[in-house]
């Protein structure tokens, strides 16, 4: 009996294995994209989510949009509020200067351990990046220019070797998501955050620590003050909206 039960067990593991696997492979461009149209600023900050609009979308059943609106939820970018269901997240005043109170404290000591000199192979690696990124940023591609960009501050604070440090500057990187590449499209500032890379790749080489520490501040300052605008002015237009 045992044996004829063990092929039915292993199909039914199989089954289990494909279902998995297909859900993911349903789920995974849901979320990609609209992380994208987030932190691009193709979706608005309180603009909704529509579940019946993004299984039209993408062709998946709710459950599938259920589940990606849950995982942008996680990584803060997306809100669930009673009787309107999910929102593009949008963050008080109060939120965004304690969220980037912990940024700069996590990033700026982070770059206080990265060692100097830092081995050639690891400068590298650090120019090699952010070529990639000069490239997304030469063509326009926003979509490349975001995961670049985030390709080469995981990599510069992996220098700091700290895996708990750099885990921690993941995680509040993440939560301010949607905050800090709000500007990708503002005139000028992609070539002023590629600048940016550059001189703290030059730091680096030159072990000025100071200018790095300093460098790694400042560069979250111009996400920051982005957001801040536009969002006051969404506030500002609904205001207006309704007093009209």
């Amino acid at each position: 009996m045992n044996m004829l039960n063990e092929p039915r067990s292993h199909m039914d593991q199989n089954d289990e294995r494909q279902a998995l696997r297909k859900e993911a492979e349903a789920l995974n461009p849901v979320v990609a994209t609209l992380e994208e149209d987030i932190v691009l600023g193709r979706l608005h900050p309180r603009e909704r989510l529509l579940e019946d609009e993004l299984m039209r979308r993408f062709g998946v059943k709710r459950h599938v949009i259920r589940q990606g609106l849950a995982e942008l939820e996680q990584m803060g970018i997306v809100e669930r509020v009673p009787n309107r269901g999910a929102l593009v997240r949008t963050y008080e005043p109060s939120e965004i200067q304690q969220l980037y109170v912990v940024r700069d404290l996590l990033e700026t000591n982070a770059a206080r351990l990265i060692p100097m000199p830092l081995r050639e192979a690891d400068l590298d690696e650090l120019k090699e990046v952010q070529l990639k990124h000069d490239k997304a940023v030469e063509a326009g591609e926003l979509g490349q220019v975001f995961h670049s960009n985030m390709e080469f501050h995981e990599v510069l604070f992996s220098k700091a070797g700290n895996q708990y440090l750099s885990e921690a500057i993941k995680q509040f990187a993440l939560r301010t998501h949607g905050i800090r590449f709000y500007c990708l499209t503002y005139p000028g500032y992609l070539h002023q955050a590629r600048l940016e890379h550059w001189q703290m790749i030059r730091a680096i080489e030159i072990c000025d620590r100071q200018s790095l520490v300093k460098l790694c501040g400042q560069h979250l300052l111009a996400s920051r003050a982005c957001y801040e605008k536009v969002a006051r002015g969404v506030v500002d237009g609904s205001r207006n909206a309704q007093a009209s």
